[in-house]
């Protein structure tokens, strides 16, 4: 006889609840977010009209800069979090879900690396 209720049975987490740990990393992206993406709607208002190099001029500050590279390391980092929750819950043959989730963090990272680049070649560096 078991302790463990049916629902914990069935997500098979143990004692060790990592689901929790998840369910937190995406409501605090998800929070994070929500500031990071007020600034970029704002402002994306505000170059509305702008020029090429107006644009390039609002990213050149280290501000914008650092904010921008905040909201697509975030958004990317969200986006991993929650595209693993459906892998997870939709996909039952265990290879395609591991291709998959392969895919998803080879992608999220790879742009990641290309946006931080670009970031950084607009800056300067």
């Amino acid at each position: 006889m078991s302790l463990e209720t049916p629902l914990h049975k069935a997500q098979g987490m143990g004692s060790a609840h990592s689901g929790v740990s998840h369910f937190w990393k995406q409501r605090v992206t998800a929070v994070a977010l929500l500031p990071l993406a007020l600034w970029l709607a704002i402002s994306a208002l505000g170059l509305i009209g702008a020029s090429y190099a107006g644009v390039l001029t609002f990213l050149n500050n280290p501000v914008n800069a650092v904010l921008m590279a905040a909201f697509v390391l975030i958004g990317l980092y969200h986006m991993v979090l929650g595209l693993q929750e459906v892998i997870l819950d939709y996909v039952p043959h265990p290879g395609f879900r591991f291709f998959l989730m392969l895919v998803n963090y080879t992608f999220a990272i790879a742009l990641a690396a290309a946006s931080i680049f670009a970031l950084l070649r607009i800056v300067g560096f």
